[in-house]
């Protein structure tokens, strides 16, 4: 493991070793992080996306992690006794640290294989309607005819095709989240 603090971190900005600070992150289980102002927290969450060109993922609870929270792709703020700034300024929100766990695990897993269906079913649905539309071209002549009104094309989209991704949304689960919480390595199955 390794432990920083805001003085260390003030030398390794200044004198330009920013790489080999990564370098020396990157063999080590565990990077504590003490001391830090919130701009150098947002500096350390820049460096990770420049440098190793990977997603953030920044957790806070109070005013002086928002800069963190925004700098990274993803924030999540748990709300307590600093008050509710972390919160606002952040993607997701979280009352207590352990639920994390479920967040990432469950609801990730989750939200993952749901958009991954829904990018699939809007596909091939509009595949569907543009085929129809080119063969009735064909079938016309190509003389540019409407083949759908414009409000039954409003509804088609509307009524007919938004009831799935509803019903996908609200009771698709394709592992229970006891199976999720049990068995971590299953969110790398949907990537």
């Amino acid at each position: 493991g390794l432990v920083i603090d805001g003085r260390t971190l003030n030398i390794i900005f200044q004198g330009g070793l920013e790489e080999k600070f990564l370098e020396l992150t990157q063999h080590c289980r565990s990077v504590l992080c003490c001391r830090f102002t919130p701009l150098q927290k947002s500096m350390v969450v820049k460096l990770v996306q420049r440098q190793l060109k990977v997603m953030t993922l920044s957790i806070g609870d109070g005013a002086n992690d928002v800069s963190m929270i925004q700098a990274a792709d993803v924030g999540i703020g748990i709300s307590g006794q600093e008050g509710m700034q972390a919160v606002m300024a952040s993607d997701f929100a979280i009352t207590r640290f352990k639920h994390l766990k479920k967040l990432l695990l469950v609801h990730g897993h989750w939200c993952y294989a749901r958009l991954a269906k829904m990018v699939i079913y809007f596909f091939y649905k509009n595949v569907c309607y543009v085929s129809l539309l080119f063969w009735y071209q064909f079938f016309c002549g190509f003389s540019g005819s409407t083949m759908v009104d414009y409000w039954q094309m409003i509804f088609f989209n509307l009524f007919f095709t938004s009831v799935p991704p509803l019903l996908f949304g609200v009771f698709d689960k394709d592992v229970s989240a006891e199976t999720l919480l049990r068995l971590p390595e299953l969110y790398k199955n949907g990537q």
